[in-house]
């Protein structure tokens, strides 16, 4: 089955061995920018989110969310027959990919430099908890496991708080970046040396590079970092602020867009007050400042606040929830919900002019959808 959607990855051969998140997101920015993506699911269950909730239509949207466009196969990988068509599928392929403790596909046989042997074109592309380095390397890991490692659960939070996870799944979603980053720079390594590579991505190592704010602190203090809420570390007023009704955010990153607040919202002697002269004093008393703000913020509504803040120039939003978010005009100017298998998903966040951006694609495959058709052409 033939990948009919157009895209800068068109033609390019995928075959995916993830599961659960962190994998298939990576192979599912290729699958939307034009590369045929074959996954290979083990025999009997196939992906374990297969089995996950939420359930739309009968189909995990777990498993819709991250697999969609792609075509599935059901192999085991032991079973010498099956073996023979995965060793024909990446005689062919471009790329393969997949997120396996590290160790599991030496012992299978599969490894990079056995792969390679048998490809040398081939992008093998590897991604785990802890990478295939280091002493962590075989320690297990998901997504909560990593957050908690990595220092970013102990920073989120406020202050008399506990610490708490990012509020989605950040380790896998980063990890699944840099495997799409990784394998874009391999081709684009390919197509100057003729050489394949091997990509080898840590949730670990993505989550500390997202890290920034608290890493910074660290190096430049010697000290983790404490929890602050929602405000920022370094600039002020930045920050979530209650109204008479509801929160809203107001970011000031510099000096003029402070004095510019403090007009819009009737505050003027604020500009000149001597504790918030500059950001670094501002920082310095942003409790004190905050309280002022608030003070006058609850007077009125937030629609009024966001209206006078944002005609004088000063960024200012209200908090949305999920569903709000999803209904502004916005999102729907840049077609990031779409519907794949007649199911509302994300749409796909890179728009490169010159290639469509369709509001409907392929769904997820049911499991072995394509078996039979796929070892034909790989038998």
């Amino acid at each position: 089955m033939k990948n009919n959607k157009s895209g800068p990855f068109e033609g390019l051969l995928v075959i995916d061995l993830t599961h659960v998140l962190n994998g298939p997101f990576g192979t599912q920015m290729l699958c939307d920018l034009g590369a045929r993506v074959i996954k290979i699911e083990a025999p009997d269950h196939g992906d374990d989110t297969r089995t996950y909730g939420p359930y739309v239509k009968g189909q995990s949207l777990y498993y819709s969310f991250v697999n969609r466009g792609k075509e599935s196969i059901l192999l085991n990988l032991k079973d010498n027959a099956d073996r023979a068509i995965f060793i024909n599928m990446i005689k062919k392929a471009d790329v393969v990919a997949e997120n396996f403790r590290p160790g599991t596909m030496d012992k299978l046989g599969f490894s990079y430099e056995e792969l390679a042997s048998i490809n040398p074109r081939l992008i093998y592309a590897s991604s785990s908890g802890f990478g295939h380095t280091g002493p962590l390397k075989d320690f297990p890991a998901y997504d909560t496991i990593i957050q908690a490692m990595s220092g970013i659960m102990m920073e989120t939070g406020f202050p008399d708080g506990p610490p708490v996870r990012v509020g989605t799944s950040i380790s896998d979603l980063c990890a699944g970046i840099y495997m799409f980053s990784g394998i874009a720079s391999a081709l684009y390594a390919r197509e100057k040396t003729g050489q394949g590579a091997h990509v080898d991505i840590a949730m670990f190592d993505s989550t500390i590079s997202f890290l920034e704010h608290g890493l910074m602190a660290y190096v430049a203090t010697g000290k983790a970092p404490e929890r602050i809420g929602n405000r920022h570390p370094y600039m002020s007023p930045f920050d979530v602020f209650n109204t008479k009704d509801k929160h809203i955010t107001i970011c000031c990153g510099n000096d003029s867009l402070f004095s510019k607040l403090c007009y819009a919202i009737e505050l003027p002697l604020l500009v000149e007050d001597p504790r918030f002269l500059t950001n670094i004093d501002r920082v310095k008393n942003q409790a004190q400042l905050k309280e002022l703000l608030e003070s006058k913020l609850k007077e009125n509504n937030a629609e009024y606040w966001i209206r006078k803040i944002d005609n004088a120039g000063v960024p200012a939003a209200p908090l949305l929830n999920v569903s709000e978010a999803m209904q502004l005009p916005q999102t729907y100017a840049r077609n990031m919900l779409i519907e794949a298998g007649g199911i509302k998903m994300p749409g796909n966040p890179i728009k490169i002019n010159n290639y469509p951006d369709p509001k409907e694609r392929q769904g997820a495959p049911e499991l072995n959808e394509h078996g039979n058709e796929l070892r034909r052409e790989f038998t």
